[in-house]
């Protein structure tokens, strides 16, 4: 991994040191001894040299400076300012000669971007130990919204079941009010029936003579619970029963009506018959 940013840097920085001695001898081989040319160009490359290998060496320590760096750029800047003037004199190449005038700058900014990369390179453990925690929260992750997935199928499957069951009873409770009222129609047609007095006189006169038979439907409604009948308390006489239910009849203005008469007659711990209490309601009614 180290070799993917320091052979570019190295390669470039070969380049750049071939090209500026090429061209310091060339631009003052003419001017000079090719001997005093080679040293200016040797002069160059090797300052630019030893203060590279200078920032090196501090950089593996952990250390900086900003002395040696500008030192480090400045060859660098006259390395680019040499091949620029080359191009500038230079009459049929010097767009050529312009194009690799930037390759010295180039050099110093790869070996800072391999600097960049040496002070945030991890190793092996490291960068093992940060994907494991990346895998695991990923892990984490999926199991987590797998979980949310079931639960919200579940969730459905339950509403599902509760909205179907619903319907369901909401069909009986129709079917069974429907059933209801046409028995309560049923029972209402017979009650005003013509035939229906006398059938009720016929059973009820053998009973309570002198009554007149009246036969009222049931209460369709929520029943309330009376208390238990004691059977070891004494059966009331007919005038008893009368004078009691006459009483509790008559305890509130207006009259109580034999439902709520019956319910306050078996709260107080009275026993009776359903026949001899509703015949007595009659007489005192």
């Amino acid at each position: 991994m180290r070799g993917k940013t320091v052979l570019p840097a190295v390669a470039m920085t070969a380049v750049s040191m071939v090209l500026t001695l090429a061209v310091v001898m060339m631009w003052l081989g003419s001017a000079v001894p090719w001997l005093v040319a080679l040293v200016v160009g040797l002069g160059i490359d090797g300052g630019w040299l030893a203060t590279l290998a200078y920032e090196r060496r501090l950089a593996a320590q952990g250390d900086h400076n900003r002395v040696v760096t500008a030192i480090g750029w400045s060859f660098g800047l006259l390395a680019s300012g040499v091949l620029v003037s080359h191009a500038a004199t230079v009459e049929d190449s010097a767009g050529a000669w312009l194009a690799v005038a930037w390759l010295p700058i180039a050099a110093k900014a790869l070996w800072l971007v391999h600097g960049l990369w040496e002070r945030t390179a991890l190793t092996t453990h490291a960068l093992d130990a940060i994907q494991g925690i990346q895998q695991e929260a990923r892990d984490e992750a999926a199991v987590a919204r797998a979980l949310l997935r079931a639960e919200a199928a579940t969730e459905e499957t339950r509403l599902t079941a509760v909205t179907a069951a619903g319907a369901r009873v909401a069909r009986v409770q129709a079917k069974t009010a429907h059933t209801l009222s046409g028995a309560w129609a049923t029972l209402e047609a017979a009650r005003k029936g013509e035939g229906t007095g006398k059938a009720l006189t016929s059973v009820t006169a053998p009973v309570t003579p002198g009554v007149t038979a009246r036969w009222e439907l049931p209460v369709w409604g929520p029943s309330e619970q009376v208390p238990a009948l004691d059977a070891a308390a004494p059966a009331l006489t007919d005038a008893a029963l009368d004078q009691l239910v006459d009483a509790i009849r008559t305890s509130e203005d207006p009259a109580l009506s034999y439902r709520d008469m019956a319910t306050r007659f078996r709260a107080s711990g009275h026993s009776a018959s359903e026949v001899r209490l509703r015949a007595a309601w009659k007489r005192v009614a």
